[in-house]
């Protein structure tokens, strides 16, 4: 700096960068109040007057000057006690202080919060200094930061006030209980300093946004995070920050109210935890039990559970639920059988348990036999090397759960009407939460839905093995050879969800060479369908004994159904003459068969339809149809062609296009027209008949008999 050179440039007094040309703005408690100063000298006559005071008092500084305080500003009664308490405070110094009622220029008294105090001066005089401000401004102003300091100072908010760079300026009591930290620890530091964790980083971030745009950030977000005040368990706070700026508009820095939200914080989280637990719960409802398959129940009921519950689960039941001919353990060792497994990403846990189908055995101390011993679930929150020993069913399993970090583990019994089916196993490896008490009561009940569907479906199973096993000892085995024709049939069951059905094909040899061709299909399911069906078709053999034209048997047929509970059929019976190359066929609202000739598009025969046996009352008609050597008849019924899909024209037409393909196996044929027209989950069972007339030479025959 030059000397003489004023203002300096660089930093004046206390560190102020001194600014040349730029006028003091009024700022402050001092501004907003228009102190007014008066200087008196020894005699009481005004030598100083200040612009504040023209403002108050409503006189000139040139209309001031010189004049006695008391005359010029003083109520006339007021003069004596004004002169005295002057004289006063010239003679012992003591400062008077008060609210006092001055006289305004137009007249009017006002009242006036006042200071007065003796001065000295470099020359031993005396003067008298008064300070003024209006009294009921001074009032509101007080009431005003009594209010704030009681309202900072009591509330339960926590409440910090920071300056422009985010240093703390002052805190109150709330917010240095919820941080720990006496205020003194705060002032002077850095917002950072003190919320160090990184999920602060984002209340930083929005605070310098407050104070560069003025936008006050109301009730953000909750942050979650620990403080040192309980750094064992994670607070919620809600926080609103608001830019500070004096009367002139610059700005201050930031309030920050912050607000522990932790109890509204984890009740939301709790509610939140409630729905998703009640939406995997309906959502288990609608997904597992949709077949009367025990192993597509398993894998349902892990489709829900993974990811939603674990990483990883299996679903194993015992042996002896499933298998009629093994008799169940009390004690000791348990035998699975694992219906399914998933894992929500690749992982060495999938390799530790059993592979579907897979029957393994599972000793005493194993948790998954204790689990299905006791009936009750098995929680281990955090797992240690003997419990991964006590999971897996041997020590190469325990290994690969340990490489793949297996920490967490909860098995469940499948439970249903009293019994003990299985259990359902899971475990976390990547998910770092553990189980808990809400994961338990949700697999819990699926686990419970899915039990009673496995239940449902193996009973199911069981019932509809004996029905096909009696339906399948009611259906024919075909003679060696039949004159003038050779046979192939099938006979295919619903899929493993649906009771098998009545449906059955006959093959009869009558007098004089002929053979009746018969498919019926009983409406309705079970083992009374497979029965109604037998006696149907014992019935039928005995009818065909007595070389009855094929409407007469439907008539007869017609009576013995009427006759059983609830039960209606329907029937195609056709008797094939050799001699004559003829079919004579009648139809009890049957499906129509399928004629397959040699050179020409196979046809559906236009049969009379007649109705159903059990309807009773309706006569039947014959019909005769030629079938020479190398034609085909094809007898089925409507699991054959039916759908919920399509229409039953469409089908048909399918049916009748497949057939009209190059010449094979009859054996072939059947097997074709299998594959192609059905579909997996067909509700429906079939029976297949289809005859092929060949040369018939009788002189062979009678050498034969």
């Amino acid at each position: 700096m030059s000397e003489g050179a004023w203002p300096p440039a660089d930093l004046g007094p206390a560190g102020l960068r001194w600014t040349e040309g730029e006028p003091s703005q009024p700022s402050g408690l001092i501004d907003l109040l228009s102190v007014a100063a008066v200087l008196l000298d020894a005699e009481g006559r005004i030598v100083l007057w200040s612009p504040q005071a023209e403002e108050l008092y409503g006189y000139a500084a040139e209309e001031a000057l010189g004049q006695y305080a008391a005359r010029l500003l003083v109520h006339e009664e007021g003069w004596d006690w004004v002169v005295k308490t002057f004289a006063q405070v010239m003679e012992t110094g003591r400062c008077w202080a008060g609210a006092f009622p001055i006289r305004c220029k137009d007249g009017s008294s006002r009242l006036v919060e006042w200071r007065n105090m003796r001065l000295l001066d470099d020359q031993g005089d005396f003067y008298a200094l008064g300070l003024g401000a209006d009294s009921p401004t001074l009032r509101e102003v007080e009431r005003d930061v009594a209010l704030s300091t009681r309202l900072i100072s009591q509330s339960p908010i926590g409440i910090a006030i920071l300056d422009a760079e985010l240093r703390y300026v002052a805190v109150n009591p709330a917010l240095e209980r919820i941080h720990a930290l006496p205020a003194r620890s705060h002032l002077g530091r850095h917002y950072r300093e003190i919320m160090s964790a990184r999920e602060f980083e984002v209340a930083e971030a929005a605070m310098r946004q407050v104070v560069e745009t003025g936008v006050p950030l109301i009730e953000r977000s909750p942050i979650v995070g620990r403080t040192p005040a309980d750094p064992e368990h994670k607070h919620a706070w809600s926080i609103s920050v608001y830019r500070l700026e004096d009367t002139q508009g610059r700005i201050l820095g930031v309030a920050e109210l912050v607000m522990d939200v932790t109890e509204r914080y984890r009740s939301a989280v709790e509610a939140t935890e409630t729905r998703r637990r009640l939406a995997l719960i309906a959502d288990g409802s609608a997904r597992i039990g949709t077949t009367l398959d025990v192993e597509q129940t398993a894998r349902e009921l892990a489709d829900v559970t993974v990811p939603a519950i674990a990483d990883v689960v299996a679903v194993d039941v015992l042996d002896s639920a499933v298998n009629d001919h093994r008799r169940p353990t009390r004690v000791g060792a348990a035998v699975f059988r694992a219906l399914a497994v998933k894992a929500a990403y690749p992982t060495d846990a999938v390799h530790a348990a059993d592979p579907p189908g897979h029957i393994a055995t599972y000793g005493a101390d194993r948790l998954a036999t204790r689990c299905v011993r006791t009936g009750r679930p098995i929680l281990v929150r955090h797992t240690r090397d003997d419990d991964l020993t006590r999971i897996g069913r041997d020590e190469h399993a325990a290994t690969l759960l340990a490489r793949a970090g297996v920490h967490s583990y909860l098995a469940v019994p499948l439970a249903a009407r009293g019994s003990v089916l299985g259990f359902l196993g899971l475990m976390r490896a990547r998910e770092p939460r553990p189980f808990d008490e809400d994961d338990l009561a949700i697999a819990t009940e699926l686990a419970s839905r899915a039990a009673v569907c496995i239940d449902n479906a193996r009973t199911h199973q069981s019932v509809r093995s004996a029905a096909e096993a009696l339906q399948r000892s009611l259906l024919p085995d075909h003679p060696p050879r039949l004159p003038g024709l050779q046979i192939a049939s099938r006979y295919q069951p619903a899929q493993a969800a649906y009771e098998v059905g009545g449906d059955w094909y006959d093959v009869l040899p009558l007098g004089g060479d002929r053979t009746a061709l018969v498919v019926g299909d009983v409406m309705g399911s079970g083992i009374e369908a497979a029965a109604a069906m037998g006696r149907l078709r014992t019935a039928t053999a005995a009818f065909a004994d007595l070389d009855l034209d094929p409407a007469d048997v439907l008539q007869r047929l017609d009576t013995i159904t009427s006759r059983l509970e609830q039960y209606i059929a329907t029937c195609v019976y056709a008797a094939y003459d050799p001699h004559r190359a003829e079919c004579h066929i009648a139809n009890a609202g049957h499906l129509p068969p399928v004629v397959v000739r040699g050179g020409r598009h196979p046809e559906l025969l236009d049969l009379p339809t007649g109705t159903p046996l059990g309807v009773g009352g309706v006569p039947f008609d014959t019909t005769t149809v030629g079938l020479g050597p190398g034609d085909h008849l094809v007898l089925y019924t409507d699991g054959l062609v039916e759908t919920r899909r399509h229409p039953l024209d469409e089908r048909l037409g399918t049916l009748v296009d497949l057939l009209d393909g190059p010449c094979s196996s009859l054996e072939e044929t059947c097997d074709r027209l299998l594959l192609e027209l059905r579909q997996p989950g067909d509700s429906d069972d079939v029976a297949l008949l289809i005859a092929r007339a060949r040369t018939f030479a009788p002189h062979r025959a009678d050498s034969r008999r």
